[in-house]
């Protein structure tokens, strides 16, 4: 690729590695070999979170069904109307979906998704935007992704990309995560120098990174990707 570096991604399917065109097969072998316990020891965490996660019963799509939201709980409530129609009370901590009768599971995860959606880039932007003044640096521009192991990333072009699905947990966690990104504006790796540079404006990111994972081997199935 057009990186200037050998990268490995762990993810469900299992070990990628990136490196710039220039790089020999041996001078790959030889990253892997000096990687070798970091990778084996990241593919054991993912295969044990994968069979967590399998583990878990699915939401079911009803009307009380419990859903997660900012760290905490939410009531989807089932209405059947002469439109489409969705609405949140904070002080009820409900959803309600106004669907037209017959109306699909398949459409109303679609809605519940696009409402999780367009949450996300609201608060996600809010939150990038007050943590770019607190660290001096701007953003080209900011998306939301659907990646399946990656919470957020950061282009050479100042591009953000974080995901939707950070919705589901805490304030404090989302900001770890954009705390994370705007330092790559600075540092394009995650050196002693980048981590400090995340510490100038989110001095608890360890505990963070470590709740991140936790929280998100506990978020029930969903299935909102189909």
């Amino acid at each position: 690729s057009t990186r200037r570096s050998i990268g490995f991604m762990i993810d469900d399917d299992g070990l990628r590695v990136t490196a710039p065109k220039r790089i020999s097969i041996a001078e790959i072998d030889n990253a892997i070999r000096t990687k070798q316990h970091w990778i084996l020891s990241k593919l054991k965490e993912r295969r044990e979170r994968r069979a967590a996660r399998l583990q878990k019963p699915p939401v079911e799509w009803i009307d009380g069904a419990q859903l997660p939201y900012l760290g905490a709980d939410i009531t989807l409530r089932l209405l059947v109307g002469g439109r489409n129609r969705t609405s949140y009370n904070p002080a009820t901590r409900e959803l309600s979906m106004v669907l037209v009768p017959g109306a699909t599971e398949t459409l109303l995860k679609e809605r519940v998704k696009s409402w999780y959606q367009q949450e996300a880039k609201v608060l996600f932007e809010q939150r990038l935007d007050l943590y770019a003044a607190r660290l001096g640096v701007s953003y080209h521009s900011f998306g939301l992704s659907s990646a399946g192991t990656r919470w957020g990333s950061c282009t050479v072009d100042r591009k953000i990309r974080l995901n939707w699905k950070l919705i589901h947990f805490s304030l404090p966690l989302i900001d770890y995560v954009v705390a994370h990104e705007l330092a790559h504006t600075l540092e394009m790796n995650h050196s002693a120098d980048f981590w400090n540079t995340v510490g100038r404006i989110y001095p608890e990111y360890d505990e963070a990174k470590n709740l991140l994972r936790k929280r998100a081997q506990e978020l029930p199935v969903l299935d909102l990707d189909g």
